[in-house]
């Protein structure tokens, strides 16, 4: 029993959609129109069935797509961000029709979620790109992804038949009915997630560090989906989070769990919708730190911030915790930020990740004061690898 102070899921229902053995031998003797999607939309099966994506019962509908894209709201009026949906070929789009019952399958034809098609419609890919990204540029990685797919969306609520393969990542899966239940256990009340597609470095273990001061746990929850093909493999993120658990956390006070959404690289919209997954995992606080979500300069440093700015909090209803960005500083020997640091930036030992990148390639250990040796040491091999 969940202790009465447990944060509530997005909506006030955590979403279950994970159907029983009997259940799923009884839909799966059907024989019923079959269409193939790759591990994106997958990702987005499971999430939305497992409650990670509550309230979402399934794909959008128009009317909520159209909803999100005007006013970061579903169509019942509750916060929502980043329109999940799913694109079929025109053919396909064709031949279904509403209230029509389907299953979606693997690329192998193997069945994942069975489907009720509630609404067929048209995309705007134009609007789309616009009100969710910020922008039509070929270059950005979401945008370059919308222009691959189709133009045409189905929408209905669906029910999981088969949990993805996630494989050696599999050992970090949780899900949020779990963290709920681990949370009330450790007797937590307060505890702030925190997001990346990043290996960790001393200015997310400083954030970390300085939102456990005031929360009772640490939620880190790497996001493992799709990213783009230059950011670092899953399984070296995870390696580095491990090893930073084992020497430099308090691991009483921290839980580490995969977050299996892809990367849409959507900037502001991105970090409330990241905020309201966390929301759904059973957290109270969310770390929000410099360009969440961004990619090349397509945002503002802060826009990620200033968007919580817009929503009442008691509505969206998880904290966001809004960081500065960190560095070591020589002068004061310690980390900081320039809320607390008064010296010039001659001080700050800040890598982009193109030197951080050349310092791998060459297989030198990166500046302590910037990362861990043991960090260090794991990046180093992997660039070494690849050499």
């Amino acid at each position: 029993m969940i202790g009465g102070f447990m944060i509530q899921p997005h909506g006030g229902k955590l979403v279950d959609l994970v159907v029983g053995d009997q259940e799923r031998d009884q839909i799966m003797s059907r024989s019923l129109f079959k269409i193939k999607v790759g591990d994106y939309k997958l990702r987005d099966l499971e999430n939305i069935a497992i409650g990670v994506f509550s309230p979402l019962e399934g794909f959008m509908n128009e009317r909520d797509y159209s909803s999100v894209l005007d006013n970061m709201r579903l169509s019942s009026g509750l916060i929502w961000t980043i329109p999940v949906t799913l694109p079929v070929e025109e053919d396909t789009f064709k031949k279904l029709k509403v209230g029509q019952e389907i299953f979606i399958c693997d690329h192998d034809g193997n069945p994942y979620a069975f489907m009720n098609v509630e609404d067929k419609f048209f995309r705007n890919k134009s609007k789309e790109a616009k009100k969710v990204f910020g922008t039509e540029d070929i270059k950005h990685p979401g945008i370059e992804r919308l222009s691959k797919e189709s133009d045409f969306l189905i929408g209905g609520r669906i029910k999981l038949l088969r949990r993805m393969n996630h494989g050696k990542l599999s050992k970090y899966m949780i899900d949020p009915v779990e963290t709920r239940r681990l949370f009330d256990e450790r007797g937590w009340k307060s505890i702030v997630a925190f997001q990346t597609r990043n290996p960790i470095h001393r200015s997310h273990e400083y954030i970390q560090k300085s939102a456990l001061e005031i929360c009772d746990g640490l939620f880190l929850n790497p996001l493992v989906g799709e990213t783009k093909s230059d950011d670092l493999p899953a399984e070296i993120r995870m390696k580095t989070y491990e090893v930073m658990i084992e020497n430099y956390y308090p691991r009483s006070r921290v839980v580490l769990g995969i977050f299996t959404a892809n990367m849409y690289y959507a900037g502001p919209k991105e970090a409330v919708f990241h905020a309201i997954c966390r929301k759904n995992y059973g957290c109270t606080h969310f770390i929000v730190g410099r360009d969440h979500a961004g990619v090349g300069n397509y945002y503002g440093t802060y826009d990620a911030q200033k968007i919580f700015d817009l929503f009442d909090q008691k509505e969206i209803g998880i904290i966001p915790l809004k960081f500065e960005n960190a560095f070591y500083c020589t002068k004061c020997q310690s980390m900081a930020t320039n809320k607390t640091c008064p010296h010039p930036e001659e001080f700050h030992v800040n890598l982009s990740g193109t030197k951080v990148r050349e310092f791998l390639s060459r297989g030198e250990m990166l500046p302590e004061t910037f990362t861990r040796p043991e960090i260090s040491k794991i990046l180093v091999e992997y660039y070494g690898k690849r050499r």
